[in-house]
């Protein structure tokens, strides 16, 4: 196998803890190596695991692993965990692995799952929705989609979000979460392939040729995923698309970094708002 032959890679790096008193991985970590890209496999389907197991009504359970040995990893090694769905039968799902570091093929794996009701752990057909999405991204489709539209749209969407990342994970009161200006602004949220909403914003005017960007928020197990991104881009599209010439946000100062990539830059002191630290950035469009 060589690297071609994967989409999806999982990049970590070899810890003390996980070499043996040869000074090699011990082999039993690398199975923990295919389970733990497999956890990040999920994440680049948009799929967050517990809740998408929920809506299929299901589970998976690993009914078989295996591990081959070419060549050995050694602590401080980068290497690369690859994966890919390799087959979908009526009731199980196979994924072929590799663990690369560079381009030199050290490990190859595979596990097969099958998809069980989880209060008896008997087989059921694979659902169709979870083979369709499968199959896209291993066929190197995008595997989220963005609407852009009004609060009567996609209010419920984005308040379901909304509800679990600020007042519920991040304890903001709900009084100061909900305001009037939802009703006029233009809301942004990204759904999966499921059709479930992982990632929201909003967008309103602030000045005359000036666009505020607010409320974003993602799934949490799915952060890092590109999805805040996509919602972002989509209202700064739509910001440059009315005439506007600058985008302004207040960023918590733990998600500047993610605004600096795109082109955010700092203005003016930081300060905090609904007790968490903020940084106002702008950017220009």
């Amino acid at each position: 196998m060589t690297r071609s032959d994967f989409r999806f890679f999982h990049r970590l790096r070899v810890r003390w803890a996980e070499v043996d008193m040869q000074k090699i991985v011990f082999n039993a970590h690398y199975l923990m190596y295919f389970d733990t890209a497999i956890t990040d496999y999920w994440r680049a389907l948009a799929l967050p695991y517990h809740e998408t197991m929920a809506q299929l009504e299901g589970d998976l359970y690993v009914v078989k692993a295996t591990v081959e040995f070419h060549a050995s990893a050694r602590v401080d090694d980068q290497i690369d965990v690859a994966l890919r769905c390799s087959r979908i039968g009526t009731s199980s799902l196979s994924f072929t692995g590799a663990i690369f570091r560079g381009d030199e093929h050290l490990i190859s794996g595979e596990l097969i799952y099958v998809f069980a009701d989880p209060a008896t752990q008997k087989s059921r057909p694979v659902p169709p929705a979870l083979r369709e999405a499968l199959n896209a991204y291993e066929a190197g489709e995008i595997m989220s989609s963005v609407r852009v539209g009004p609060w009567s749209e996609l209010g419920a969407d984005a308040q379901r979000l909304r509800t679990a990342v600020f007042v519920e994970e991040q304890r903001i009161p709900k009084e100061l979460e909900w305001d009037e200006a939802d009703a006029t602004a233009l809301h942004a949220v990204a759904y999966n392939r499921l059709g479930r909403a992982v990632a929201t914003g909003r967008m309103l005017p602030h000045e005359p040729g000036v666009a505020r960007v607010g409320r974003m928020a993602v799934e949490r197990s799915l952060r890092g995923s590109r999805l805040g991104r996509d919602v972002l881009l989509a209202l700064m599209g739509a910001a440059r698309e009315r005439g506007d010439s600058e985008v302004m946000l207040h960023a918590q100062r733990s998600a500047e970094g993610f605004y600096a990539r795109l082109g955010f830059v700092r203005r003016g002191e930081p300060f905090e708002e609904a007790g968490i630290p903020h940084q106002e950035m702008v950017a220009k469009l």
